[in-house]
């Protein structure tokens, strides 16, 4: 680098000023005339000396670029302004050219991807930005992932295959596809854009183990059996013992539910489907807990229930807890309530032992009853659902 040109345009003075005259390059081309205020003497000097005005100070200035240019290589210091802050602070990056360069990287990711639901989920900006994340904004990474998700989608759906052997068939490593590993992420997000997305708040892992469970794999698929009485199929048809199904054979070896325009009660206690079994056992109308909020197995059951034409009946504790899982029954499954409106929670105040257990404030609106919630703030009563069996079973004997 020439000396003269460190002296014109060079040190810590002129810093700012040469920063500003880079940034314009670094946007584009610059304009033929550039404008620049706020000016300090040493900078007005600067620029003064290049565009052969006169040094009297002024705090904007308007340069021709071009006339810029012709001095500096007519004196032999720089090629261009442009060539004269490089040698002075190192090259330019065009940084309108480097995002267009890395919008067409990624655009060339998402148009790799074979899968249909996959590449609909990466054209979006929630997907797209997810694969970023998993790789670091990595281009080059994305596209392994992606064929990765590639080759575990195109095998699905499954027949009731565990996760962890999907993940061996496809990509050799059992544990590819665990809970928050990049591609299970990945696949996940395809499996979920095609699915409609529920409204409840469960956690992530509940859900995303009925996304796995939808296309026929089998995560923990012996966790948290669903608990049913007298379902008609073939798996306890007319037994009067409760019976437990696992995700595992929902899944492999779904039943043919006899259940087309037949009542399906739905309650939320092991409890209560205890006592219905000792007190009616086969003449019991057919029966499903959900134990608390229904987990995969019970989710599966119920949607299998309702897809066989069954018309779900739910009851659930008087408390914010049962009328939260009510309004997942009635969103997510279309369920009915079953004894469960404001009128019935009143009657059941009037019977119930005290002192009780006391609501707190955190009350929950429930969906097929505008005034229940309002009624169990002013009474402050949970009324358990096993209080309510003799009312309840009077319903389930057939």
């Amino acid at each position: 680098m020439d000396a003269r040109l460190q002296r014109l345009l060079g040190g810590e003075t002129l810093a700012g000023l040469r920063k500003r005259l880079r940034q314009r390059y670094e946007r584009g081309a610059p304009a033929d005339i550039l404008r620049l205020g706020a000016l300090s003497e040493a900078e007005h000097a600067a620029l003064a000396a290049l565009a052969g005005r006169p040094a009297r100070h002024v705090r904007s200035m308007q340069i021709d670029v071009a006339r810029i240019d012709a001095a500096l290589a007519r004196a032999g210091l720089a090629l261009s302004l442009r060539d004269a802050l490089e040698q002075l602070d190192g090259p330019i990056i065009d940084t309108a050219a480097q995002r267009l360069r890395v919008r067409s990287q990624w655009q060339q990711v998402v148009e790799g991807c074979e899968h249909p639901g996959l590449r609909s989920a990466l054209q979006t900006s929630i997907g797209l930005g997810l694969l970023k994340r998993l790789c670091a904004s990595l281009s080059e990474a994305g596209t392994r992932l992606v064929l990765d998700a590639d080759q575990v989608l195109r095998r699905l759906p499954a027949a009731g295959m565990p996760r962890a052997q999907l993940a061996v068939a496809a990509l050799g490593d059992a544990h590819a596809l665990d809970a928050g590993s990049p591609v299970g992420t990945l696949v996940l997000a395809a499996l979920r854009h095609g699915a409609a997305a529920p409204n409840d708040k469960d956690g992530d892992g509940e859900r995303a183990r009925d996304l796995w469970a939808a296309a026929g794999v089998l995560v923990n698929e012996l966790a948290r059996p669903a608990l049913a009485l007298n379902l008609p199929g073939p798996t306890c048809a007319g037994s009067g013992e409760p019976a437990y199904l696992s995700l595992r054979c929902l899944v492999r070896s779904p039943p043919a539910w006899a259940v087309m325009d037949r009542p399906v009660f739905v309650c939320e206690n092991p409890n209560l489907l205890a006592i219905a079994a000792d007190q009616l056992g086969p003449r019991c109308a057919p029966l499903v807990c959900t134990d608390g909020m229904p987990a995969a197995a019970q989710r599966t059951l119920l949607t299998q229930l309702r897809a066989a034409g069954a018309m779900l009946h739910y009851h659930g504790d008087f408390d914010w807890p049962g009328l939260r899982i009510g309004n997942y029954m009635v969103r997510e499954h279309e369920a009915r309530p079953w004894r469960f409106s404001t009128a019935d929670y009143l009657a059941a105040v009037v019977g119930a032992p005290r002192p009780g257990r006391t609501l707190d404030d955190a009350a929950v609106s429930a969906l097929w009853d505008d005034t229940l919630a309002g009624a169990m703030l002013t009474k402050r009563l949970a009324i358990d659902e096993e209080g309510l069996a003799d009312v309840l079973l009077d319903d389930l004997r057939h």
